[in-house]
């Protein structure tokens, strides 16, 4: 014990479990942004909507592994539901629990279903398919003519 009251204790906690969560999403983002060597985060967020559509694609193949359609589906999901394990309203740190997920949970299945399926359901660009390749960590993924 602290000495402190028990709401004292709880703040103390909830402090203490924001400060992790936020030193959780820095390191992320610096692992990411050592994958993006060549690709600024521009590039990155204009592949939400492909990537979007990758992940439906990607859950609705019946040759893609049942656990990374589970997976997908779980995703989508915890996103939809609107309790977090960060509330939502809390400042830059409420949304990182959310994009932590997506970016592991991302990475699993894309590379769990594999170079081929991805490349088949990818609906955008080859250059665009080099910066989700670099992002989850795909061999091919260093610069838009790998694929060629």
């Amino acid at each position: 014990m602290t000495g402190l009251p028990w709401w004292g204790d709880l703040l103390l906690g909830v402090g203490v479990a924001l400060l992790a969560a936020w030193l959780a999403l820095v390191v992320v983002l610096l692992a990411v942004r050592r994958r993006l060597p060549d690709h600024g985060w521009r590039e990155v967020l204009r592949l939400l909507p492909d990537v979007v559509r990758l992940v439906r694609r990607l859950a609705a193949d019946p040759e893609v592994p049942r656990a990374v359609r589970w997976g997908l589906v779980a995703l989508g999901a915890y996103l939809v539901v609107p309790v977090d394990l960060v509330p939502d309203f809390l400042p830059v740190i409420g949304w990182a629990d959310d994009a932590i997920a997506v970016v592991l949970v991302l990475r699993w299945a894309v590379r769990r279903a594999g170079p081929d399926a991805v490349r088949r359901h990818w609906p955008g660009t080859d250059a665009g398919l080099a910066v989700l390749r670099a992002a989850v960590g795909l061999p091919g993924g260093t610069s838009p003519r790998t694929d060629e």
